[in-house]
């Protein structure tokens, strides 16, 4: 017979000689965790150690000695805090881990003569030593802001865990204390100083190393983060803004979105030629890209191979919002990766525009109204506005910004009137009033990019919420008929989500999935602009371009999409606005449509 193995057998063979080397650190990563996990209820719980599981857990990695409780509280937070990094492949998580395990089996050896336990801890480190090689992937960009989010998350982690260790002992506590007393006690044992809880026999010294354990862990973990070399996350530097201009200037009319690259909270990666570049951002361990690669189409792979090769290296994970259908067809052929219809960006040829017409009538009507009651608009590039108009053009937009933070990432430009952008264009809306406000007639404001030498992309959309209903209508109009004599002749408007869904499950003949699938999106518009964008993109009679997203697996989707949110502003770690002293209210935008255009819905 043969010696080659049948190919329906290869399965069989592939699991006898054991998992495939780029699983052994999501498989290492799992282990740890358990591990962590029976460590830490082995130090919490008194049943646990005296359960079927009694002689496991008390020869897992750092429960010996006389220190059994607090010292399996530190190995298993330890263990879980390194288990991400290890599935991570980080370096760092496994030079940590292979520092760790020894010390459990030297430990156990010499305190508890425990051969068991010398097993379990090299059982795990075996792994990490014979794959070595697969855990390489470099530091995430660092920030002292980690530090505080460490200090928060283990605090509560900690006081958590102290009020589980404080209650574990009911039947060797002396009276009955209050809630208040036992939290007291946590607070007070997090920094090494005897509580109001009293226990029978050496409970109280358990519970005393347990909680001093914890409250260590936590303040050394924190000073570390705090005080290691910080390495800031990546901006876009003048040089490689300079190169990308260049890049824009030759080739900038491919893609709408081209002109965000210039976001200078971006990194970019270059092509070995320089004749192409991909910008992205890093958020929750996600590498970001938004649009098309930016320069000439035959250079697009070197890019995206460079792009990829930086994903690798740090361990991220790969991914690009708003693609269009050509740039999801490169980076779906040169990675591997799949691609998603995320939605339609709305365009308007303004050659096509008019007001005329049955189908214009609501949107003609709305003008119309808004003109009569005293509004007129002016519609410039940037470099024609004056020092003064501009810096209170400025200061308006801030102002009538509907969230603390500035939105935007993928489909947003992030600055108004920077000296390098005077080609973008700026289009306001005026009324005279009695008292004039902060801004004087200043209503309404759209800015929009450069889309090559004759188009431009809509950035933002802010309106002073005193005024008329109707403004951004309004000075679409007025963008879209001053066009011509600009030199304009397609306007990219919002991103509309979903919108080939909402568009087919609302007519006759559409079936019960796409009902349900439309009625859902119906229901998240409640707190999601999706059908309110749409229905204002089709005011305008535009031509739907579709939008991708292109990542590497389904299970990467609910993280890419927190990392988008995040990227976009619409999640952000910050204090309760009622906590923030002198924090001015925002009220939510009056108008259907967001106050910043919401081109990332």
């Amino acid at each position: 017979m043969s010696g080659e193995v049948p190919a329906k057998h290869t399965g069989l063979r592939r699991v006898l000689r054991g998992p495939r080397p780029e699983n052994v650190p999501l498989l290492v990563g799992r282990a740890c965790a358990l591990v962590g996990l029976l460590d830490i209820a082995a130090g919490v719980f008194p049943r646990f150690r005296h359960s079927r599981m009694h002689a496991l857990a008390e020869v897992l990695p750092g429960s010996f000695g006389p220190f059994a409780a607090a010292l399996s509280l530190s190995a298993g937070v330890l263990l879980l805090l390194l288990a991400h990094g290890l599935k991570r492949r980080k370096r760092r998580a496994w030079r940590a881990a292979v520092a760790l395990l020894p010390l459990g089996a030297v430990a156990q050896f010499s305190y508890r003569h425990s051969l068991l336990g010398v097993v379990i801890s090299l059982a795990l480190l075996a792994p990490l030593l014979r794959h070595r090689d697969q855990f390489a992937a470099l530091p995430d960009p660092r920030s002292r802001w980690r530090a505080l989010a460490n200090f928060v998350l283990m605090s509560a982690g900690s006081l958590t865990l102290g009020l589980l260790v404080v209650n574990a002992h009911p039947h060797r506590m002396i009276g009955d204390p209050s809630l208040a007393d036992r939290i007291t006690h946590v607070l007070y044992g997090l920094f090494g100083v005897e509580g109001p809880v009293d226990y029978r026999g050496n409970t109280s010294w358990t519970v005393a190393f347990s909680l001093g354990a914890l409250g260590l862990l936590t303040a050394v973990t924190t000073v570390y983060l705090a005080f290691r070399p910080e390495h800031p996350a990546a901006r876009l530097t003048e040089d490689d803004e300079t190169r990308l201009r260049a890049l824009l200037a030759r080739h900038g009319g491919r893609d709408s979105l081209g002109h965000f690259a210039l976001r200078r909270d971006k990194a970019v990666v270059f092509s070995p030629s320089g004749k192409a570049a991909v910008t992205y951002r890093v958020v929750s361990g996600v590498m970001l890209a938004s649009g098309d690669p930016i320069g000439d189409v035959e250079a697009w792979p070197g890019a995206i191979e460079r792009f990829m090769d930086e994903a690798r290296a740090h361990s991220w994970t790969p991914a690009v919002m708003g693609c269009s259908e050509t740039g999801g067809e490169v980076w779906t052929r040169e990675t591997g990766l799949d691609a998603l219809e995320l939605g339609d960006e709305a365009v308007v040829d303004v050659a096509d525009f008019s007001l005329a017409g049955r189908a214009m009538r609501n949107v003609r009507q709305m003008v119309k109204r808004i003109e009569r009651a005293g509004y007129e608009t002016r519609v410039r590039r940037v470099a024609d506005l004056s020092d003064a108009e501009l810096d209170r053009v400025r200061r308006a937009a801030d102002a009538w910004r509907g969230t603390d933070t500035e939105r935007g990432f993928s489909m947003a430009l992030g600055r108004i009137g920077d000296p390098s952008d005077g080609d973008c264009l700026i289009a306001t809306a005026h009324k005279q009033d009695p008292e004039p406000g902060e801004f004087g007639d200043l209503k309404a404001i759209l800015h929009f990019v450069p889309w090559g030498t004759d188009g431009v992309s809509l950035d933002l959309m802010r309106r002073d919420r005193a005024a008329d209903p109707g403004m951004n209508e309004l000075l679409i109009v007025a963008a879209l008929q001053a066009a011509p004599r600009l030199g304009i002749a397609r306007v990219s408007l919002n991103f509309a989500m979903f919108r080939a869904a909402l568009a087919r499950g609302e007519k006759i003949g559409a079936g019960p999935v796409l009902r349900l699938w439309r009625g859902l999106l119906v229901f998240l518009s409640r707190w999601f602009q999706i059908e309110s964008l749409y229905k204002f993109n089709a005011k305008f009679r535009p031509r739907w371009e579709p939008r991708f997203v292109v990542y590497r697996a389904s299970a990467d989707l609910p993280r890419i999409g927190f990392a988008a949110m995040q990227a976009e502003g619409f999640v952000t770690l910050t204090l309760p606005r009622f906590l923030r002293r002198g924090a001015p209210a925002r009220r939510p935008c009056a108008h259907g449509v967001s106050e910043r255009g919401a081109r990332a819905a």
